[in-house]
C-alpha cells in the first residue's frame, strides 16, 4: 500500500523513437522485483499485438513499483511509459499531466534527435522535473560525452545530475532508481480537500463498461463513494479500483498522489471523458482541474465495409476505439461507389494505419479505405468560410474564392553527410527554408515550411530512404495559407468516382493523375465495349488511358464471298456496343481503390 505522500513519485519516460523507452521500463520492473526472471519478455507493458509487431508504444501504459533504497526506505514510484512517434504525441501530453518529473531517455549512438527536443518542449511548458538518462551505453558507437554537451549546449539542460545506463544489460538501472527518488518532486495535493481526480484514459472492457484511468490529485476516493464526472453531470458508484502493478491489484481507495483505475458502470461511452474531473456526489469541487487541450484530427479518410450488411458493426466498433482514443473522430458518409460508410479523423498517416488495423484485427471486418486528404479552409465568393475534411465536399471551382491549406514548420536531424537528398526532398514537397544549423559534430538541424498536405503522405518514408534511416523529423501546424489547389476527379465510363477524388497543388496534378489512371487501367476487367478512364481538373481532362473492348470474331462462320457480308456484321456488331455503352455501368473491384493509395507520386 502506498505510503505518505512524500514517499510517492509520479514519473513518464519520454524519448525519441526507438531510444529504449519500453526497454528501460522493462529493466525498473526487473530490478525493484516487480516482475519475476521467468514472467519477463521484451516490451512487457506493450500490451497491443500491433505494438509487439511493429516494435512501437501506441498506448501509454502506468506500472506501480516499489523499490527500497540503500538507507531501507520504501518508495511506490508510478511509472507511465510513453510513445514516441510524432502522431502519438497527444498520448504522451495526456501522461504528462499526471506526473511531476521524467526521464528523458537519449540514445548514447544516435544522440539528441528531432522528437526528444519536442517532448522536452513539452515536459517544459507542464513545468515537469527533467531527470537526462544516457541510455545503450553498451554499445559499439556509443559517445555518451558527445551526447552530455548536446544536451547542455542544444537543449540547454543541467547535466550535472545526468545517468549513464543500459537497459538491456542492467548497467546503472540503480542510478536511474536514485535520481527519480532523489530530483523528482513528490507530488502536490490536499487530502482533506474535497475529491479532484484527472480522467488520464479510459477504454472499454466487454464485461464491466467503462475502465477509466485517474490521477488523484486532491482528496480521497474509497470503494462504494458516488462520484459525479464534472464535464457532462454523470453520476456513478464506484464499484472496483486498484492498480497496474503491472497485471490488477485491487485496493479499496486511492489517495492524494496516487494513479489507478476505477469501475463505476458507465455504460455511454461519451460520459468518461478523457481530461475530465471526477469528484463527490455530495462534496463538491469548487471547479475542474485544467484537463488538456483538445486535439483535432488533421488527416481525414473514408472508411467502408466491403459487405454493406457490415455496417452497423463497423459503426459499433468506431464507438468503442473513439472511445480508447480521443484524438479519433468520425461522422457517416454516403459515396455513389462504395455506399455506407465513415468519414474518419486522424492526427497522421501512423495514426490512420493503426486505426483501420486495429479495426480489422480486434473487430473483424473487412474494409474499404479511401484516399486519405488533409483539412482544407475554404471562402466562397460569397463570403462563407468553412473546413472541408473530403474533396467530394468542395464547391464547384467557379464559387471558390480561395482554398488555404495548413503550413507545418518541420524540423529535421540529420548527418552532414545526407544533407543534400534532404534538401532535395524538401524543396519537391514545396517546402521554404526558415533555418540551417549546426546541432553538434557533423549534425544538422534544419527547419522547413511545409503545406501539411505534403508532409503527411510518405515524407517521412522518403526522409528515411535518402537518409538511409539517420535523419529524424518533427512537425507542428503553425498557419493556414492560400495556395493554387485544385480537386483532381477520377472519371470512369464518363461517371465520376467520388472515393478516388483528391486535392492537389494544380502543378502535381497532371503526373498524379496520370498514374491514377494508368493504375486503375491494371484493375479495370475488360467489357464489351471501351472503357474511358479520365483525370480531370473542372471541366478539363488532363489525362486519359482506355480499357480496350473484348472482341469477339463475328466473322469467324464467314467462308469467302464478297467482304461486303463480313463488313455488315462488323458495323452490327458496333451498333450494338455503343448501345451496350450508353447503359453499360462498370464495376470497379476494391483492389483498384487499394491500388490507387498505393501511387507512388
Amino acid at each position: 500500500m502506498p505510503g505518505p505522500i512524500e514517499r510517492i513519485r509520479n514519473f513518464a519516460i519520454i524519448a525519441h523513437i526507438d531510444h529504449g523507452k519500453s526497454t528501460l521500463a522493462d529493466c525498473l520492473m526487473g530490478q525493484t522485483g516487480l516482475l519475476a526472471e521467468r514472467d519477463q519478455k521484451a516490451q512487457y507493458l506493450d500490451r497491443m499485438d500491433l505494438e509487439r509487431e511493429r516494435g512501437i508504444t501506441i498506448k501509454a501504459q502506468t506500472v506501480e513499483l516499489r523499490y527500497v533504497d540503500p538507507a531501507g526506505v520504501s518508495w511506490c514510484l508510478n511509472l507511465i511509459d510513453t510513445p514516441g512517434h510524432v502522431d502519438f504525441s497527444y498520448e504522451v501530453s495526456r501522461s504528462l499531466a499526471a506526473c511531476e518529473g521524467v526521464l528523458l531517455v537519449v540514445d548514447a549512438a544516435q544522440g539528441v534527435e528531432a522528437q526528444t527536443l519536442s517532448n522536452v518542449y513539452l515536459a517544459l511548458d507542464q513545468d515537469l522535473e527533467i531527470v537526462p538518462v544516457i541510455n545503450k551505453i553498451d554499445l559499439p558507437g556509443a559517445d555518451p560525452d558527445s551526447v552530455i554537451q548536446q544536451l547542455e549546449d542544444g537543449v540547454g539542460l543541467d547535466v550535472e545530475h545526468v545517468v549513464l545506463c543500459s537497459a538491456k544489460t542492467g548497467i546503472g538501472i540503480d542510478q536511474v532508481l536514485e535520481a527519480i527518488v532523489r530530483q523528482i518532486p513528490p507530488p502536490t495535493g490536499d487530502a482533506g480537500a474535497p475529491l479532484r481526480a484527472l480522467i488520464i484514459d479510459s477504454w472499454f472492457d466487454n464485461y464491466v463498461g467503462v475502465v477509466v484511468l485517474v490521477r488523484v490529485m486532491d482528496g480521497r476516493l474509497d470503494l462504494r463513494d458516488r462520484i459525479l464526472l464534472m464535464a457532462t453531470g454523470a453520476t456513478h458508484e464506484v464499484t472496483r479500483m486498484g492498480v497496474f502493478a503491472p497485471d490488477i491489484v485491487d485496493r479499496d481507495h486511492l489517495d492524494a498522489g496516487d494513479v489507478g483505475f476505477i469501475v463505476a458502470g458507465v455504460k455511454q461511452l461519451g460520459d468518461a471523458r478523457v481530461g475530465d474531473t471526477i469528484t463527490h456526489k455530495d462534496r463538491r469541487a469548487d471547479g475542474p482541474l485544467a484537463g488538456f487541450r483538445e486535439t483535432k484530427p488533421m488527416v481525414f479518410s473514408g472508411i467502408f465495409p466491403v459487405d454493406n450488411a457490415d455496417y452497423p458493426s463497423l459503426r459499433a466498433a468506431l464507438e468503442k476505439l473513439q472511445l480508447n482514443d480521443a484524438a479519433f473522430t468520425y461522422e457517416p458518409e454516403v459515396s455513389d461507389a462504395l455506399g455506407f460508410g465513415f468519414r474518419c479523423g486522424y492526427l497522421g498517416l501512423l495514426h490512420m494505419e493503426i486505426v483501420q488495423e486495429r479495426l480489422e484485427r480486434e473487430y473483424g471486418l473487412d474494409l474499404i479505405n479511401t484516399s486519405p486528404s488533409v483539412v482544407y479552409r475554404v471562402t466562397t465568393k460569397a463570403g462563407q468560410q468553412f473546413d472541408i475534411h473530403s474533396p467530394s465536399k468542395l464547391p464547384p471551382v467557379g464559387e471558390i474564392d480561395t482554398i488555404k491549406e495548413p503550413i507545418a514548420t518541420v524540423s529535421i536531424h540529420v548527418p552532414e553527410r545526407f544533407v543534400g537528398p534532404v534538401l532535395k526532398l524538401c524543396e519537391d514537397r514545396r517546402g521554404t527554408q526558415v533555418a540551417f544549423d549546426y546541432a553538434g559534430p557533423g549534425r544538422l538541424q534544419l527547419t522547413y515550411e511545409i503545406p501539411y498536405g505534403e508532409v503527411v503522405f510518405d515524407f517521412f518514408d522518403k526522409l528515411k530512404s535518402c537518409s538511409r534511416g539517420y535523419a529524424s523529423m518533427d512537425y507542428e501546424i503553425v498557419r493556414w495559407e492560400a495556395g493554387d489547389l485544385v480537386r483532381l476527379d477520377i472519371l470512369v465510363n464518363k461517371d465520376p468516382v467520388d472515393a478516388l477524388s483528391v486535392i492537389i497543388h494544380r502543378s502535381a496534378s497532371f503526373g498524379k493523375g496520370q498514374a491514377v489512371a494508368r493504375r486503375l487501367k491494371e484493375f479495370i476487367p475488360r467489357q464489351m465495349f471501351d472503357v474511358a478512364i479520365q483525370a480531370a481538373v473542372g471541366t478539363k481532362v488532363i489525362a486519359r488511358t482506355t480499357v480496350k473492348a473484348m472482341r469477339k470474331d463475328v466473322t469467324a462462320k464467314c467462308y469467302g464471298g464478297d467482304i461486303s457480308r463480313k463488313r455488315k456484321l462488323l458495323e452490327r456488331q458496333k451498333e450494338g456496343k455503343k448501345r451496350m455503352k450508353s447503359v453499360g455501368a462498370v464495376q470497379i473491384p476494391q483492389a483498384a481503390f487499394l491500388a490507387v493509395l498505393s501511387v507512388d507520386d
